[in-house]
């Protein structure tokens, strides 16, 4: 039986190694520009969180959540928040350690699993920020319930997901054919969709594995840990993929502890 955690660990810290754009830290300019007030940051492929979704960050207690990469934490620092990057990936965490070193930047970063936040206290922070990751654990609902326990009251968590309606497909199909054939019912979980075999060529390559959740699971489920949505929208793939012409592929929402 496979960890899926270990694995995702090691995929992403292999990911790092062969330039994964989203591993890529950001540059000096970027934190200039920041520390001046001029700042945006993704929960999405391409779409910048608009900026009324934030509490103040001067002073707010951050957790950065799954979100390691030397990427949103140095840039949320340097526009004055205090800032802890929570992720699976030794070495995305040390894309961040680098940043903060080389930018003089406070940041505090902790290895560990995004569905386990027992480290940090009841009410710890201002602003959750988790983009684009849970797509790469099975099981959502300890996320939101975690989420909800170490944020203060108003405290705001930011999510990006993906689109479940993505995994339906035949991608050797479409990107081979541009034929959109489904061949994949949903949930999906590459654990146990995928052949035997081509799952376990991606177990010895060290590719991400990955999971789908429905709407109930990642909107239901912050509903359910007590959050009320206050924001949404929804965004597509960076490139000039065949998806963008049909639908959008990813999604983000606002979320709030009332109390």
């Amino acid at each position: 039986m496979i960890d899926i955690r270990i694995h995702n660990r090691e995929a992403w810290n292999q990911e790092v190694e062969r330039g994964n754009k989203w591993t890529v830290p950001v540059d000096h300019q970027t934190l200039v520009a920041a520390r001046e007030g001029e700042w945006g940051i993704f929960l999405t492929p391409t779409i910048t969180v608009p900026r009324d979704w934030f509490p103040p960050l001067i002073g707010a207690g951050v957790l950065c959540l799954a979100s390691g990469g030397g990427q949103q934490g140095p840039i949320l620092a340097a526009a004055g928040a205090q800032v802890t990057v929570f992720d699976n990936s030794p070495y995305q965490l040390a894309q961040d350690r680098m940043v903060a070193e080389r930018e003089n930047l406070e940041l505090t970063t902790i290895e560990g699993d995004m569905a386990d936040l027992a480290i940090f206290p009841d009410q710890s922070f201002d602003l959750i920020f988790h983009p684009v990751s849970n797509v790469f654990v099975p099981h959502l609902q300890p996320i939101w319930d975690e989420a909800y326990r170490v944020l203060r009251p108003s405290g705001v968590l930011l999510t990006g997901f993906t689109n479940p309606m993505i995994y339906l497909f035949d991608y050797e199909v479409l990107d081979h054919d541009g034929i959109f054939k489904v061949k994949y019912s949903l949930p999906y979980s590459d654990i146990e969709h995928l052949p035997p075999g081509e799952l376990q060529q991606r177990i010895e390559k060290k590719e991400p594995l990955e999971f789908s959740h429905t709407f109930d699971e990642q909107i239901g489920g912050q509903l359910k840990a007590g959050f009320v949505i206050t924001g949404f929208y929804e965004d597509e793939f960076d490139d000039d993929y065949i998806l963008n012409d049909y639908l959008k592929s990813f999604i983000a929402t606002r979320a709030v502890k009332l109390c």
